[in-house]
């Protein structure tokens, strides 16, 4: 079996490096079961976010979000939001539909994950 690699984008190293670092080990010790439900799954426990054909998935991590993609060495994290940072959004926005659907129809979502690409 090959390694399992846990890959940040440099936004998603970014958004970790601005936490406390009692809160950065805590998310990071929930992904230790992770990849056993990565490989071994099709992400159907995590939600699912789809965008031209662009898949994302999202783990929940107390107050976090951690969006993600499969990638060939693991998964590929883009984002680790807080959960308090998304209500302000679908707040501000007037969204009044799930967490996953709003997200995943917001072109500006996913300019947000694009500019953690080109960072």
């Amino acid at each position: 079996m090959s390694t399992f690699q846990i890959i940040f984008t440099p936004s998603a190293a970014s958004d970790m490096a601005r936490m406390p670092k009692e809160l950065q080990l805590q998310i990071l010790g929930d992904f230790r079961g992770l990849p056993q439900q990565v490989v071994g799954s099709e992400l159907d426990d995590f939600g699912k976010l789809e965008s031209d054909g662009h898949i994302l998935h999202r783990f929940r991590v107390g107050d976090y979000r951690v969006y993600f993609e499969r990638h060939q060495l693991g998964i590929l994290v883009h984002r680790v939001l807080s959960k308090n940072t998304l209500k302000d959004f679908f707040f501000r926005s007037g969204i009044k539909v799930g967490e996953d659907q709003a997200l995943q129809e917001n072109p500006k979502f996913w300019q947000l994950i694009e500019s953690a690409k080109s960072s």
